[in-house]
C-alpha cells in the first residue's frame, strides 16, 4: 500500500476552481457555504471502509501550501490578478472545515465554512476517494487493460484525423478527468500519451498541475457552484441570479474565460437570460446535461435569432463524453460552429473497472439551499424539495 499522499501539490486541481475562487473572493468574500460528498452508484465495496484513510489524506492536504514556482505559474495566467496570488500565497486548507463520518456502508464528507476557504476541497476530496478506492482493485492486468483501451482510443482518433474532413472548424480535445480519475499517476500517463500522439487535436487539460508540468494549456471557466451561489446571495432576485453571475464574470475577466455553463436551471431558462449583451460578450457555451444534439441546435438557433455569426462562437461538450460520441458530435456540428470536447472519466478511468459516480456539490450558501436542476433528471441536486419547487416555479419549469 502506497504511503505517498494522493495530493502532493495544491495545483493538482481543476482550473475552474481558481477562476471561480478569484471571482468570489473579489465580489462575495463573506459567503458561507456547505459542500457535500455523494456517491450516485453502487461501489464494489463500502466506501465507509475508507474513512480512516480519507482522514489521513485530509491531514496531508491541509499541510500543503502553494510553492513559489506554482505561484509564479498561476501569476503568469493573464486572467489571474496579483492580489489573488497574494491570497494563495498564505492560503491553507483548514482541517476544522471538513468532516468525515460514516452511516452504515456510506461515506459522508461535508465541507462547511467561508466559501473562499471550503470551495477548494471538492476536487482533492474526489481525487482522494477515487484513488483510495481503486488502490484495492489495482493489478497489472487492470493497468494492461487500461493501456489497451487507451491505445484503441488513440488509434481511432488518428484514423479519424487522417480522413479528408469538409468541416470548417478543427476537432479540439481536452482532458477533463481529474475528479474521477483512477489515480494521479494514471491521469498523467494518459495525458502524456495523448499530448504526444495527437498534437493536432489534444489541446489541454483542466488539471493545472499537469498543464504546468507537461507544457499544456490549462482549460476551464466556471462550474455549477458559481451560478448556484448567486441563488442565495440575497442581493438579487432568484429570477435574476444567472444574469447577476454572468455580469460579475464579465466584469471580473473583461473578455477572458468566455465559456458560460448553461444547465444550472436548464438550457431554456438559461437562454431566456442569455440576451444579445451576454451572447456577444461570451465566446461560447458549455454543455453538461441533456441531449447534446438538441442542446447544440438550441444554441445555434439562439445565436441565429440574435443575428450572431455562429462561426465566431464555440460550443464545448463535456457531459459523459466518449471518443466515439465526440466524433459523432463533431460530424454533426463542425461546419457550423467552433467546437471543443472535454472528456473526463472515459479517458482517466477506463480500465475495465466500474468508475465511481461521485460528486461533491454546493448544497447551501449563507444558510439557504441552492439547487441544480440541469437538463438530465438524474443530475438534479438538492435535498430541499420546497426550494426545488420554488425554483421551478420562478423559472416556469415543469417538474
Amino acid at each position: 500500500m502506497s504511503t505517498t499522499p494522493v495530493i502532493t501539490s495544491l495545483l493538482d486541481t481543476d482550473l475552474y476552481k481558481f477562476t471561480m475562487w478569484q471571482t468570489l473572493l473579489h465580489r462575495h468574500p463573506q459567503t458561507q457555504a456547505e459542500y457535500r460528498f455523494v456517491c450516485r452508484n453502487q461501489p464494489g465495496y463500502p466506501l465507509a471502509e475508507l474513512k480512516a484513510d480519507v482522514e489521513r489524506e485530509l491531514e496531508a492536504l491541509c499541510s500543503l501550501s502553494f510553492r513559489a514556482d506554482e505561484l509564479a505559474y498561476v501569476k503568469g495566467l493573464r486572467f489571474i490578478k496579483s492580489d489573488f496570488v497574494d491570497f494563495l500565497r498564505i492560503f491553507r486548507f483548514q482541517r476544522d472545515f471538513v468532516e468525515v463520518t460514516t452511516d452504515g456502508a456510506q461515506l459522508n464528507i461535508v465541507a462547511r465554512g467561508p466559501q473562499v476557504h471550503v470551495m477548494g476541497f471538492e476536487i482533492p476530496v474526489l481525487a482522494i476517494v477515487n484513488e483510495l478506492y481503486f488502490r484495492r482493485l489495482d493489478t497489472p492486468a487492470v493497468r494492461a487493460e487500461g493501456q489497451r483501451r487507451l491505445d484503441a482510443k488513440i488509434a481511432a482518433l488518428q484514423a479519424f484525423s487522417a480522413e479528408v474532413l469538409p468541416q470548417r472548424h478543427p476537432f479540439d480535445l481536452f482532458d477533463f478527468g481529474l475528479r474521477r480519475r483512477f489515480s494521479g499517476a494514471w491521469q498523467r500517463e494518459v495525458v502524456t500519451q495523448l499530448r504526444d500522439a495527437l498534437p493536432q487535436h489534444f489541446k489541454g487539460s483542466s488539471n493545472v498541475l499537469l498543464a504546468k508540468e507537461l507544457g499544456l494549456v490549462p482549460i476551464g471557466t466556471m462550474a455549477h457552484e458559481y451560478l448556484q451561489t448567486y441563488q442565495a446571495l440575497g442581493t438579487v432576485r432568484l429570477r435574476d441570479h444567472q444574469k447577476a453571475a454572468l455580469e460579475d464574470w464579465v466584469q471580473e475577466y473583461r473578455g477572458d474565460l468566455g465559456t458560460a455553463l448553461t444547465d444550472v436551471v436548464g438550457m431554456d431558462a438559461f437562454l431566456a437570460d442569455f440576451d444579445l449583451y451576454f451572447a456577444k460578450l461570451f465566446d461560447g457555451l458549455r454543455h453538461d446535461s441533456g441531449d447534446p444534439v438538441v442542446w447544440g441546435e438550441k444554441a445555434l438557433a439562439h445565436y441565429a435569432k440574435l443575428r450572431i455569426d455562429p462561426h465566431t462562437k464555440r460550443l464545448v461538450f463535456s457531459d459523459g463524453l466518449t471518443v466515439t460520441k465526440a466524433i459523432e458530435l463533431y460530424r454533426h456540428f463542425a461546419d457550423r460552429v467552433q467546437l471543443g470536447f472535454g472528456i473526463g472519466t472515459h479517458l482517466s478511468n477506463d480500465l475495465g473497472l466500474t468508475p465511481l459516480n461521485i460528486v461533491m456539490k454546493l448544497t447551501h450558501a449563507n444558510g439557504q439551499p441552492v439547487a441544480k436542476l440541469s437538463d438530465s433528471p438524474g443530475k438534479t441536486l438538492c435535498d430541499d424539495e420546497t426550494f426545488l419547487a420554488y425554483l421551478r416555479q420562478v423559472f416556469g419549469i415543469k417538474s
